[in-house]
């Protein structure tokens, strides 16, 4: 089975002069997802606490489940007998599933890892599950997401040079699986670019995926522990070597200096549980800032979150309200919350859009562009 996917395309749009970002099209069966832009994560078939309506509210375009997860509960078999992802879930947009590669990294203590794949217990019921990369494509063929991405081994961090390089050679040796046992072509099969903190593993993953004429491409690998400047050096020195014409996707990356030195790089799309799973702890994303709603000072503050958002929640609530709700463990502050902080990242990417289109990218995003800690290095979890 040939990896192209004749439905799928990028379409590049514009270009910063200071920087490699750039502004671009990429088309899909299900509708278009106008880049960069921030991608929320619904690891289980919905984004946490939010209904389809309210995510396609936020601005999403597309969204992310996960083989793994969806595996294990309720089973593809299910899925593909509701007619599909799209409808089993009720969102018409575009999907991406990953692969489970990073799931199947984050069971360190309970699987083993070989050429032919990974073995591993299930943390449900404790049975056995061999995953290979033809099961990883068996399961995401039946899914029927939109993208669907190459089973991978995501190295450690830290790790040494033989760890890292063993590791990247078995997810290309993987990949070529992947593409032979892929059967659908409305389906766009993505590579991921491993190796580490390594540049010259990196540039030979990323040369010998190139060479493969795939739909897409990602870079995996990091958030896996590594300082916010190892990250940005692995993703400024990779993307440049993935074909221009191609979509780029950082994966596991969501805060606000990570995307927008990514996008500075040449990173089109992003995806990361940060604006839910903070919600799920009483914390707001307000202009590049992080609020914990539990705190007194917000008991009596009636202004919205953001005067500025045109999101649900900030249109009709109060900071003291939703802290209310959050002190109280009201399921709907949750949501509202949510709502706000998945409308804040896409609204974050959609200004750097603007921006980028207006040729003052690298002045009005200055700031983002310096290196310096970020606001949620917890949010690099699996959700």
């Amino acid at each position: 089975m040939s990896a192209i996917a004749p439905d799928f395309r990028f379409e590049l749009v514009a270009e910063c002069s200071q920087t490699s970002a750039r502004v671009g099209v990429f088309h899909t069966p299900h509708g278009i997802v106008e880049t960069p832009r921030f991608m929320p994560v619904g690891t289980l078939a919905n984004v946490k606490t939010l209904s389809p309506d309210q995510v396609a509210a936020t601005g999403a375009q597309m969204i992310l489940s996960n083989t793994y997860h969806l595996h294990l509960q309720p089973g593809e078999g299910i899925v593909q007998a509701a007619g599909g992802l799209h409808k089993f879930m009720n969102w018409q947009g575009p999907i991406l599933t990953d692969s489970g590669g990073f799931q199947v990294f984050s069971l360190s203590e309970m699987r083993q890892i070989s050429d032919r794949g990974v073995t591993f217990r299930s943390p449900h019921d404790g049975s056995i599950i061999d995953f290979t990369p033809e099961k990883s494509i068996q399961i995401q063929n039946a899914l029927g997401s939109d993208v669907i991405m190459a089973f991978d081994e995501c190295p450690p961090y830290p790790a040494t040079r033989e760890q890292v390089e063993k590791a990247t050679d078995r997810t290309y040796q993987w990949l070529l699986r992947c593409i032979e046992a892929h059967q659908r072509s409305d389906q766009a099969l993505f590579g991921i670019v491993q190796g580490g903190t390594y540049a010259d593993l990196r540039a030979k993953a990323a040369a010998d995926l190139a060479a493969l004429d795939l739909p897409g491409y990602a870079i995996g690998g990091v958030s896996v522990g590594e300082p916010p400047e190892l990250i940005e050096h692995i993703v400024k020195a990779t993307t440049p070597l993935l074909p221009p014409h191609k979509l780029r996707y950082l994966m596991g990356v969501g805060t606000y200096r990570e995307m927008a030195q990514a996008i500075a790089a040449g990173i089109d799309v992003f995806d990361c549980v940060i604006p839910t799973r903070l919600a799920r702890h009483g914390a707001a994303l307000v202009q590049g800032e992080r609020w914990n709603l539990k705190n007194a000072q917000f008991r009596e503050d009636f202004r919205p979150l953001d005067e500025t958002c045109p999101c649900y929640t900030c249109q009709n609530f109060s900071r003291a309200y939703i802290g209310h709700l959050i002190r109280a463990k009201e399921i709907l502050g949750y949501t509202l919350l949510a709502i706000h902080n998945v409308t804040e990242l896409i609204r974050f990417t959609q200004r750097i859009r603007s921006a980028i289109l207006a040729g003052n990218f690298a002045d009005e995003f200055a700031h983002w562009l310096r290196p310096a800690d970020d606001l949620a290095a917890a949010a690099r979890l699996d959700d």
